[in-house]
């Protein structure tokens, strides 16, 4: 399997700089990243490292799901994904993500609500990118759209 890269050129003090993230792995962009902006409410054109983590954790498990749930002979019309990841200050100091909520609304023909849910917590626990953020709480609404 293959690695994939970023990488972040970073100029100037904590709260006075800024950098640049780039998918480097596929081309696809530079994104501009600043610690006052990740803090704040509005993003104000910037990404951050939750926004990336919340891209890669509702892609992975939007693969997951429609993966379990075409083992099950019910390939999805559509899945859509969210991922709301949250940066709080951190008692032990600095800052921490202190959540992940996954949100999944699926058309899938011939599945109930239950088979809906039983897969989407299986795609919650089986992705890749949820393995690899344990000792994160994650949560997840699932629900089934006729």
């Amino acid at each position: 399997m293959p690695t994939r890269t970023a990488r972040t050129a970073w100029n100037g003090s904590l709260q006075e700089g800024s950098g640049q993230v780039e998918l480097s792995s596929s081309r696809v962009g530079t994104y501009d990243v600043s610690f006052p902006k990740r803090a704040a409410d509005e993003a104000g054109g910037t990404t951050s490292p939750e926004e990336l983590i919340a891209a890669a954790h509702s892609s992975c498990f939007a693969m997951q799901l429609s993966a379990l749930l075409g083992e099950k002979g019910h390939a999805p019309e559509s899945l859509e994904v969210t991922a709301d990841v949250t940066l709080e200050p951190d008692p032990a100091g600095g800052f921490h993500i202190s959540g992940i909520a996954l949100k999944v609304r699926g058309e899938v023909p011939g599945i109930d609500e239950a088979g809906f849910r039983e897969a989407a917590e299986g795609a919650k626990v089986g992705c890749p990118v949820s393995k690899a953020l344990t000792g994160t709480t994650i949560t997840l609404d699932a629900q089934l759209e006729s």
